[in-house]
């Protein structure tokens, strides 16, 4: 048994050249309601889920994206409603919400 059941990545890198990237697109705010939800449904902490900020995971052109693991299941979102299907489903439910999943072949 892991730490966590889930562990949760968000992307929160910033690309000062221009290119694509996560923290674009409201990844931050994003990020902060997620982690709020997942508190609120008692979810947080060992056991559970844990909520988390990374850096860049290469998949800038699906942005903004997050990651679950052990479950490597890659999302991206568009609005907080996506979010609360992927903490409702998802984290507390244990159902992948298929319609935000990253397709595989979406990198950089």
């Amino acid at each position: 048994m892991s730490y966590y059941k889930h562990h949760v990545f968000f992307c929160l890198n910033q690309r000062a050249n221009g290119e694509a990237c996560c923290a674009d697109h409201g990844a931050q705010a994003a990020f902060e309601h997620a982690k709020a939800r997942v508190k609120s449904h008692g979810l947080a902490g060992p056991g559970g889920v844990r909520v988390n900020k990374a850096g860049c995971l290469d998949r800038c052109a699906g942005g903004p994206v997050v990651v679950v693991y052990p479950d490597e299941t890659w999302y991206t979102y568009v609005d907080q409603h996506d979010l609360d299907e992927i903490v409702d489903s998802h984290l507390r439910d244990g159902q992948v919400v298929t319609r935000l999943l990253l397709p595989p072949n979406v990198g950089r």
